[in-house]
């Protein structure tokens, strides 16, 4: 059946005694309301060994030169302990300290306080306030959207500083980047701890607010579903695009300038890297409004699994193959580079138009063309926690009625082609397409489960129009 409001629920005790009111206004789709055991111990997984799995990463490609397996045989071997990679990690620096709260604190200064102005000049581009889903409470948020106008003057900043001022050299962020690693920690862990706090005793919406009882749950998945401070700063769109996403294409040019820097020239692969990956990061930043439908703001809550995630996960792991490709440098042959291209930029399509078709139709409510014809449709509804009856169209035509999530398959051929470019030398550039095909699994997953609830026997007429997740005749 779809959700409904819950009506009479009595108070309930989080772990810590602080009492939560689950009234009326809080919905049944989202985030859980409880946790089974195999949630928590993924919870609990996540939490001891995600930063490790960084750290391991990082460390292997500095010491070892990406070689994974190198320090575990080296420790089983005897050539080394844990304490003597350790002594030859580098820590925090002042110097990376300060550049790195300059840095947030500039993005900072962008995201509140310079309104965008692309949407006046740049054609098809939509920024400014913009508003967002429905929450489960039944609330839409406005956002200020300028993403786009934050990474140009970034970028403009820095080609400035590299071909005219100076002020520091290119390849900065790859000589920091290890004390570097050590402050965006911080910083994750610092705004996912505030979040929390915040979402106890001070909530933006309480309405909006979810809560499980068990503390390592409610401190990785969040509590609160919007948290913000004052009226514009939105924690989830700031830290889902900010600073990460925006450094994302900055740390690949500095590790192309320290490449140039070792081996006096870029190879066709860091070429390959920078121009795919900024491909996907600017596509992100143009359609930002339309992130606000996804199912990082329409579902998922801030907690550590977004505030970390975002500050530490993403700008280290998602950037491997331009850190592999500095103690690596690989030059394609042209087969191989112009297939990693094509391989790239049809992936790009495939999710770009999967994502424009979609949009496309709820901009319209449907009174458009898909693939020159007038779509199908999939009539719903579902009711919000504050008793109000919503309806909705699901789209069974063009890409999405190939397969319920076939922008992912776009996704995956992007993550694909970001690792062919390093070549087959080593397993560590690679971890990415693995990392996503998992990720975008399991989000598919989350999603149907997330919709099912929402829509019963609604969703169970869609999936019957479209049987398949994600790979026609196989998943």
């Amino acid at each position: 059946m779809a959700a409904k409001s819950q009506p009479n629920i009595p108070k309930a005790k989080s772990l810590d005694g602080v009492t939560n009111d689950r009234t009326a206004s809080q919905g049944q789709w989202g985030r859980a309301w409880e946790v089974d055991w195999f949630s928590l111990a993924s919870v609990i997984f996540l939490l001891l060994f995600a930063p490790f799995i960084v750290y391991y990463f990082i460390m292997a490609c500095d010491q070892y030169s990406c070689a994974l397996t190198g320090p575990v045989v080296d420790i089983v071997t005897g050539h080394a302990r844990l304490s003597d990679i350790w002594a030859k990690t580098p820590p925090i620096t002042r110097k990376a300290a300060q550049l790195y709260t300059l840095w947030v604190t500039f993005q900072v200064l962008l995201y509140t306080s310079l309104p965008d102005f692309c949407h006046k000049f740049l054609p098809g581009y939509v920024g400014g306030i913009q508003e967002g889903a429905v929450t489960p409470a039944g609330a839409v948020n406005k956002y200020q959207i300028n993403g786009l106008q934050a990474w140009l003057l970034t970028h403009l900043l820095w080609f400035a500083n590299a071909h005219l001022l100076s002020w520091f050299s290119p390849t900065i962020i790859f000589d920091n980047w290890i004390p570097l690693l050590w402050c965006a920690n911080i910083l994750g862990y610092a705004v996912s701890t505030f979040a929390m706090v915040k979402g106890y005793f001070f909530p933006t919406s309480a309405r909006d607010c979810k809560f499980t009882g068990n503390f390592f749950y409610n401190y990785m998945m969040g509590i609160e579903f919007n948290p913000r401070i004052g009226k514009w700063f939105d924690f989830k769109l700031f830290f889902n695009g900010r600073p990460g996403i925006v450094a994302w294409t900055l740390i690949n040019l500095s590790f192309a300038a320290k490449q140039r820097e070792l081996h006096s020239h870029v190879t066709n692969a860091m070429v390959l890297v920078n121009v795919l990956q900024a491909i996907y990061v600017i596509d992100f930043f143009w359609n930002e409004t339309w992130y606000l439908k996804t199912i990082d703001i329409c579902h998922d809550h801030f907690g550590w699994y977004l505030g970390w995630g975002d500050c530490v996960w993403l700008p280290y792991l998602y950037t491997l193959q331009g850190l592999y490709l500095v103690y690596h440098p690989v030059q394609l042959s042209t087969p191989h580079a112009v297939g990693v291209l094509l391989l790239g930029l049809v992936g790009y399509y495939i999710f770009r138009v999967a994502n424009h078709q979609k949009d496309l139709f709820r901009r319209t409510d449907g009174r458009c063309l898909i693939w020159g014809r007038k779509p199908k449709v999939i009539e719903c509804s579902y009711t919000s926690a504050d008793g109000q009856r919503h309806h909705s169209k699901l789209l069974v035509s063009g890409f999405w009625g190939v397969a319920r999530h076939f922008n992912y398959v776009g996704d995956l051929m992007g993550s694909l082609a970001y690792c062919l470019a390093c070549g087959g030398g080593h397993l560590l550039p690679y971890f990415y397409i693995i990392y996503m095909a998992i990720l975008l699994t399991h989000r598919c997953l989350r999603d149907e489960h997330r919709c099912a609830s929402k829509y019963g026997r609604d969703w169970e007429r869609y999936t019957a129009a479209v049987p398949y997740r994600l790979l026609p005749g196989i998943f």
